[in-house]
């Protein structure tokens, strides 16, 4: 399992890389109106958050096997599509019924480190 959160934290972090390159240069202009730069911001910072979030707990299930791990590498990974995917949505595309499913995702990232927690309190 740990080898799927490698996966999914290194494709993450490329994504994170290029869509943050590409929000600032190539849609620099189109994003300073109405605070959707800070927006699309947002969505990158947390992206990365919790992509390398998602490599810690990948190097964990190294060394613990704890189904808490399992959730916290679930949680992350849909937290970074729920959270930062309806953000870059809304830049996007100016809909802004996407910011209600946003909250969604940082439920999931808070569960994700509630479930590490777990993992540190049940882990020898």
């Amino acid at each position: 399992m740990h080898k799927l959160f490698f996966i999914i934290s290194s494709i993450s972090g490329m994504l994170a890389v290029s869509i943050g390159a590409f929000g600032a240069h190539a849609l620099k202009d189109k994003l300073t109106t109405d605070g959707t730069l800070a927006t699309f911001q947002t969505a990158v910072q947390y992206q990365f958050y919790h992509t390398l979030a998602l490599v810690g707990v990948a190097l964990l299930m190294i060394k613990y096997e704890s189904q808490w791990l399992n959730y916290a590498g679930y949680s992350m990974t849909f937290g970074i599509l729920i959270f930062s995917g309806s953000l870059y949505l809304l830049c996007f595309t100016g809909m802004k019924w996407l910011g209600a499913i946003t909250p969604i995702g940082g439920l999931l990232f808070i569960l994700g480190w509630f479930f590490l927690l777990m993992t540190a309190l049940k882990t020898h």
